[in-house]
């Protein structure tokens, strides 16, 4: 018999916060973490807005000395970590560390430490690149460090999935839970990319908004006036356990973790397939695999990045599984107020999924204030709307056309 999967602790650090219910009260009303960047150094971009977690204090969780050691990403996975095992009240010198193990996931990894270093290597010299540099880019430094923070000798490890790591990281974590291998798994996903690579690199592709005088109106997912997504940073984790585990030990259940599917397009490395069609199966993975029917889902945290392409794609997805019901199923893209994360948007948006089921709350889409035809399903425009329901579906749609979505419901305390 498989074990069920609950959830005991989250931590979040966004560009509206690090406090999760701080954060969700700033969701509900509406507010935007995006903001303009001044900095003479991205003077000659196009893009100049971007959603930066400026009140994050590293040295929160880690000595002054050990700072530098550590990538902002893994900075944010550590952080976010250590909150979420503090909430979930574990002490694992009282577990066996083999059955307890850290995943997360990250499109990126390292690209401050990799962008600093490159230009130390042609400016002055390989004798001048930092003996930290490897350690700081791997994209696995995350998982290993919250192992090594917590003595976790599980089968710890990063996924990188592009914008779907997050989701694939908690799927992954939710499959040793249910397979009976692990008994607690710290997962989530982080990103740090708005360096000036990264927003050069994603300017050349022309996917990032340029509406740099109206910097908390530029992510519209869904709106017909979008001209891309905003790039942004943060990490989302969560404390994934065996329901037996939790309650041998009396813990305070958040929620239960219910399915999850996984998919591919197989169309093109960054555009989605415009059908839907892999996006359309993820979803109906995710709902048989935690024993639901279509019925039963009360919202859908969309992947909504705001890119022409992908809301309609997204959209079409809805429409195709869900059909007639594809209209009454409330539905919002949390990316209007807080960006695009890449790789940690999973892990927060199932965060805030989790926050709607327990709160009766349906988060907004902010500004989108002029529906795409073309986008025309109940996607909670403006303002928040209260809504009773026991089951959430959360989408990751990433670049090279990896579908992610996840189921999370109620708790019902049996």
């Amino acid at each position: 018999m498989k074990s069920r999967v609950v959830i005991t602790g989250l931590g979040l650090v966004t560009p509206l916060g690090s406090n999760p219910d701080s954060v969700w009260n700033d969701l509900c009303q509406g507010k935007s973490g995006i903001t303009f960047s001044a900095d003479e150094q991205h003077s000659a971009f196009r893009s100049r807005i971007s959603g930066r977690c400026t009140e994050f204090n590293p040295e929160k969780y880690l000595p002054h000395k050990d700072v530098k050691k550590y990538d902002p990403f893994a900075q944010f996975a550590l952080g976010a970590a250590v909150d979420a095992v503090e909430q979930s009240g574990l002490d694992f010198s009282k577990e066996d560390p083999f059955r307890c193990a850290s995943i997360i996931g990250s499109g990126v990894g390292g690209l401050n430490e990799l962008e600093m270093n490159f230009g130390k290597l042609f400016e002055k010299g390989p004798s001048r690149v930092s003996p930290f540099t490897i350690p700081k880019l791997m994209l696995n430094a995350a998982s290993a460090y919250v192992s090594i923070k917590y003595g976790l000798l599980g089968p710890s490890y990063g996924v990188a999935t592009a914008c779907a790591s997050a989701s694939n990281a908690i799927a992954d974590a939710a499959r040793y839970i249910r397979d009976g291998e692990l008994d607690v798994v710290v997962a989530g996903g982080s990103e740090a990319v708005v360096t000036r690579l990264g927003i050069a690199g994603f300017c050349a592709m022309h996917a990032l908004s340029e509406r740099n005088d109206e910097p908390q109106r530029a992510s519209r997912p869904f709106d017909k006036d979008r001209d891309g997504f905003v790039l942004s940073e943060g990490c989302g984790m969560i404390v994934l356990e065996s329901l037996e585990h939790a309650k041998s030990r009396s813990a305070n259940i958040l929620g239960e973790f219910l399915g999850y599917g996984l998919t591919s397009d197989g169309i093109h490395i960054t555009q989605p397939d415009e059908v839907g069609k892999g996006a359309a199966r993820a979803m109906q993975n995710a709902i048989c695999n935690a024993g639901l029917n279509l019925e039963q889902i009360g919202y859908i945290n969309a992947h909504g990045t705001s890119t022409t392409l992908g809301d309609i794609a997204e959209t079409n997805a809805v429409k195709q599984l869900f059909g007639d019901l594809a209209y009454k199923i409330p539905i919002s893209s949390t990316k209007s107020q807080i960006g695009h994360l890449l790789g940690g948007s999973g892990g927060v948006e199932l965060i805030f999924s989790l926050y709607a089921i327990r709160n009766g709350v349906i988060p907004p889409t902010i500004n989108l204030e002029t529906p795409d035809p073309l986008c025309d399903l109940d996607y909670t425009p403006l303002q928040a709307r209260e809504a009773k329901f026991d089951y959430a579906v959360s989408n990751s749609f990433g670049f090279g056309g990896h579908n992610a979505s996840l189921v999370i419901g109620r708790y019902d305390g049996t």
